[in-house]
C-alpha cells in the first residue's frame, strides 16, 4: 500500500478517535480540518463551554520513536496560534472564554485499544 495512503488513514482514523474524546469530555466539536490557504489546517476547531479550542491531533504507531505528544514545536505552536487567529477573524470573533491550544496524541498499538491522550492548553 502507498505510505502516503496509509499515513493519511492513520491521521484521519486518530482524529476520529480525537473528535470523539472531546465529545465525550462535553466539548463541541465545530469543524474538522479547516483550512486556512497556505498557512495550514486546524485539525479539529471546538467549543469547551465559553473557550474555544484549537485542536492539533498526532497519531503514531505503537514503537515509533517519537511520542506524538513530543510533535508540538514552539514554531508549531506559533503557527497554531496564527491559524486560530484566522479561524476567529472569518467566523465573527473570539468567543467570552478566548482561545485554547490542546494537543491529543493518539498511539495505535498492533494490537488492542488506542491510547488517547489530551493535554489541555499545550501553547
Amino acid at each position: 500500500m502507498n505510505t502516503h495512503l496509509a499515513r493519511n488513514a492513520l491521521g484521519k482514523y486518530g482524529e476520529e478517535l480525537a473528535a470523539r474524546r472531546l465529545a465525550e469530555a462535553g466539548m463541541t466539536v465545530l469543524e474538522r480540518n479547516w483550512r486556512a490557504g497556505r498557512s495550514g489546517e486546524i485539525d479539529i476547531v471546538a467549543r469547551d463551554g465559553d473557550v474555544l479550542v484549537v485542536c492539533e491531533v498526532k497519531t503514531r504507531r505503537a514503537g515509533v520513536f517519537e511520542h506524538p505528544m513530543a510533535a508540538v514545536t514552539p514554531e508549531k505552536a506559533e503557527r497554531l496560534r496564527g491559524l486560530a487567529e484566522r479561524w476567529i477573524h472569518t467566523h465573527g470573533g473570539a468567543p467570552p472564554g478566548g482561545v485554547r491550544i490542546d494537543l491529543i496524541g493518539v498511539v495505535l498499538p498492533r494490537r488492542g485499544a488506542a491510547v488517547v491522550e489530551h493535554a489541555r492548553g499545550v501553547a
